[in-house]
Parts: C-alpha cells; structure tokens; sequence
C-alpha cells in the first residue's frame, strides 16, 4: 500500500472560497483591498474608541500575516494598502527575531543616529525593548498623523539595514530588502505628509 503525501487538510469552505474567487475580478479585489486599508487608516485615526489602537496592532495576530498578506502584499509602496502591509511584514519579524533584530540594531544605531532619533527606541536596544517601539509605532496609526509612524519604521528599518550590513554573516540580500523596505516607507511618509496616500 502507497503512502499518500502529507498535505494540509482544507478547512470548511476552503473550496467555496476557491471556487468564487476563480469568478472575482481582480479589479474588485484590488479595490476592495484598497477600500479595507483607507477605512482602517482614517477610520482609526477619526475614532473615539480607545481600543481601535490596541486591535490594529494585533490585526497580524488575530488573522494571521498570511490573511494579511493575501489582501495587501501586492499593493504598491506608495498605498495605503501597501504601507499597511509592509508595516505588518516589519513588526511581524521583530516578534519573530527579537534578538537577532536587536543584535542588527545595535550594529546600526552607532552608524545611522539622525535614524535612530527618529525610530525612538530606548537605550539600550534589547529584544523587548524593539518589541515595544514597533507596538508603538503601529499604534500611531489611529493615535498620531500616518506620517509620522511611516517615518518612524522608515528610520527603523534603516538603522537594521546598516547594521546588516556591517555584520559578515548576513546576506547582501538582505541588507538590500530591508534598505529597499526603508526607503519606500520614507517615500511614502512624505506622500501622505504632502498629497494624501490613497
């Protein structure tokens, strides 16, 4: 008797779900999608709700970074949707790697300090410590100016970039992504200061 290959059992209505996007436009999807991340955005940021915050910063945790992923990973840089993604992407691997993500920071505080000021992570940067400066910064999504919080991980995700790369052991690669990350949450920051991110 043959052994079947292990794969991941589907959920009740996996195949429902399948079958009616095979019929959804991509169109609407992306529209829908870009309709989710301006209600979350302004919709927080107008909110009387003390624990709009609080959810916001655990949307990744409640749903999944995959659900996440799945609605807004293909947004642009310059979107609301795609800031929305890119600052989930970043405080998901915070939690992921706390101490490594400090060892990278620590690498980079002492060569990007204008960053550092404004990433506003305490001294020293521990694991725990990062962790707290990423909530914080999602946080600032229904509780300060958008800007604001895509300035801060811009610079956050700068300072981890050179620290990369003044470590032999990281991949170039790697330093590329997160520099690449920085600079389309910085560009975006002065989209939003200027015009509005949409």
């Amino acid at each position: 008797m043959t052994q079947r290959p292990h794969h991941r059992p589907m959920l009740p209505g996996d195949r429902a779900i399948e079958a009616g996007s095979a019929s959804v436009d991509p169109a609407e999807l992306v529209e829908a999608a870009d309709r989710a991340a301006t209600l979350l955005v302004r919709g927080a940021h107008d909110s009387d709700d003390d624990g709009v915050a609080e959810r916001l910063l655990h949307l990744a945790d409640t749903e999944g970074i995959e659900t996440i992923a799945e609605v807004w990973s293909s947004s642009p840089g310059d979107t609301l949707a795609g800031c929305l993604w890119r600052l989930y992407l970043l405080r998901s691997w915070v939690y992921a790697d706390p101490v490594g993500v400090a060892r990278e920071f620590e690498a980079g505080r002492t060569r990007a300090p204008v960053a550092l000021v404004v990433a506003g992570v305490a001294d020293p940067p521990g694991p725990e410590e990062l962790k707290a400066m990423i909530d914080q910064v999602l946080r600032g999504i229904a509780e300060g100016e958008f800007a604001d919080v895509l300035f801060r991980a811009a610079a956050f995700a700068r300072v981890v970039a050179t620290g990369r790369a003044g470590i032999a052991s990281v991949d170039h690669h790697d330093v590329t992504r997160m520099l690449g990350l920085a600079e389309q949450l910085e560009a975006a920051g002065h989209q939003e200061l200027h015009h509005g991110l949409a």
